[in-house]
């Protein structure tokens, strides 16, 4: 079945569906070579159209282990080529008979090439899939429909859940985490316990926690729950990362602003400004912190991204809490940095010490 990709600024590209499916979001682009199943699994990802810029997906098939979610959270994907025979041991079926179960809009055979130029240059805009039949009338419709700006809570838990461990208590905010982040911290043996995120501080206190995470997720962090995280600032130890970065800066007092096409993908250079160290990392954000807004908080910024010296990571002077704006744990993408999470448990143990006078 044909169809088109029309973005609002009037630019078509015409495909082909892999079923019939009518959709609107912020289209997108990712630059990862694979991790297409955990791209569509991210929940940082809801309310967009996501474009791959690699030519070829779906070449290794789909199975659950990649699943980084209950269910995938966008509107809709964006293919070059789409590989119909996977080749893989641990493939359980192919990516377009996953699509199809899940109802998942996607265009193919599309010059994502052309999609991406597009993005850099005017960057992120609404956008519509459409069969090739649809009017007029109905592309306007679908284009006149406002974003949703809320949603962290499409994505969070809907309930308290706990995954058991010996080590320290944390209290994650899901903002929507993603599985690996989960399964990452719970392999320093950490006692998790997973809240909606739109949990109460008082609520998050109660369960008197070791420290708290802040997790990954969709939007615009001014629509998160801000008032909360600076309920905590000062209160326990705190890791963000992404979404829970940008919050604690918010919480802070300093400033966010929107990137004109963001970063995705998990081939992002970031330095580390204590060892001039660059990592390769995942990263999957529209927003960044703003650095003239730095000069109300008192923290040190520890990472910037090589491509355009926005602000990566940053730990507070004084205080137990460090973040940094990329996914440590990968999936997809390397794990350079999955030593944050050993350097959380490090800090917690350390304020531990302090409270016991050693």
């Amino acid at each position: 079945m044909i169809g088109k990709l029309i973005l609002e600024d009037g630019s078509v590209f015409q495909g082909m569906l892999v079923s019939a499916a009518n959709t609107v979001g912020e289209v997108v682009f990712n630059t990862g070579m694979t991790g297409y199943q955990e791209v569509l699994t991210d929940p940082s990802y809801c309310g967009q159209i996501v474009t791959m810029t690699y030519p070829l997906i779906g070449n290794y098939g789909v199975a659950d282990i990649f699943e980084q979610a209950r269910q995938s959270f966008v509107r809709g994907f964006v293919i070059s080529e789409l590989c119909h025979q996977p080749s893989n041991w641990q493939a359980e079926d192919s990516l377009a008979a996953y699509l199809k179960a899940r109802n998942i809009p996607c265009i193919y055979d599309v010059d994502t090439r052309a999609i991406t130029r597009r993005i850099r240059s005017h960057g992120a805009m609404k956008g519509v899939i459409v069969t090739a039949d649809a009017t007029a009338g109905e592309i306007a419709e679908l284009l006149g429909r406002p974003l949703c700006d809320d949603v962290v809570n499409e994505v969070t838990t809907n309930e308290v859940y706990r995954i058991s461990g010996n080590g320290p208590r944390i209290a994650v905010m899901d903002f929507g985490i993603k599985r690996n982040i989960l399964n990452t911290m719970a392999n320093t043996g950490c006692d998790i316990t997973v809240l909606p995120a739109h949990t109460p501080a008082a609520e998050i206190l109660a369960l008197n926690p070791d420290g708290v995470f802040l997790s990954n997720g969709p939007g615009d962090p001014k629509n998160a729950p801000v008032d909360t995280v600076r309920e905590l600032i000062g209160k326990k130890p705190i890791f963000g990362i992404c979404l829970g970065h940008q919050l604690l800066a918010l919480a802070l007092g300093a400033d966010t602003y929107k990137l004109k096409f963001g970063h995705r993908g998990s081939n992002q250079p970031v330095k580390d400004l204590a060892t001039n160290r660059v990592y390769i990392t995942s990263q999957n954000h529209g927003y960044a912190i703003d650095d003239s807004s730095l000069g109300k908080i008192d923290v040190t910024v520890t990472h910037r991204a090589v491509n355009d010296e926005t602000i990566e990571g940053m730990r507070h002077n004084s205080l137990p809490i460090f973040s940094v704006q990329y996914h440590p744990e990968a999936k997809p993408g390397p794990d350079d940095s999955s030593y944050l999470f050993d350097d959380f448990m490090k800090l917690l143990a350390q304020e531990t010490n302090k409270a016991r006078g050693n």
